[in-house]
């Protein structure tokens, strides 16, 4: 994309909350709202997973093409994995989808990634959806691999997760 650039922001950057706004509403659309046949404990597990609180981001960076931010991903903390290397989750990653099939998404990621080689850290994990095929394509062709669910998406059906191990 010709003028797409990176931008590390605060979570509450109002850019990149709005475009969580609209990550929220295409998910809802996708997906439909939590299943109650769950179980409430098992929703509230999910809620915890699937909501970000300001307070606890790593990174927050956006996708700029021009002037206008396109994109947004963050990075919170997770656990180590079993060898205690430590760990980031990376969380709402959207592009606007107007912005999509131009390679902005792949930009975001490396800006992501390198965001987490700055902190120190040399994993990154994250989760999908099954109804997500161009996430999970991208995904996969810049080098995450799928893991199993980790807590608390092992609750949740069809639930996909990935790692990468960062350089």
């Amino acid at each position: 994309m010709r003028g797409l650039t990176t931008e590390r922001v605060e979570w509450e950057d109002p850019r990149a909350a709005a475009l969580r706004d609209g990550m929220e509403d295409e998910m809802n659309a996708l997906y439909g709202p939590l299943s109650s046949s769950l179980g409430e404990s098992v929703m509230e597990q999910l809620r915890v997973g699937l909501n970000v609180l300001p307070g606890t981001i790593a990174a927050t960076v956006l996708a700029i093409d021009g002037d206008t931010a396109i994109g947004q991903a963050g990075l919170r903390p997770h656990a180590a994995d079993a060898s205690g290397v430590p760990s980031l989750e990376v969380k709402k990653v959207f592009i606007g989808p107007e912005h999509r099939g131009r390679g902005a998404s792949r930009v975001l990621m490396t800006a992501l990634e390198d965001a987490a080689r700055d902190l120190g850290i040399r994993r990154l994990v994250l989760q999908t959806g099954p109804l997500q095929p161009a996430a999970i394509a991208l995904y996969e062709k810049i080098g995450y691999v799928a893991i199993a669910p980790y807590p608390p998406y092992e609750l949740l059906p069809g639930a996909l997760c990935y790692e990468k191990l960062l350089n």
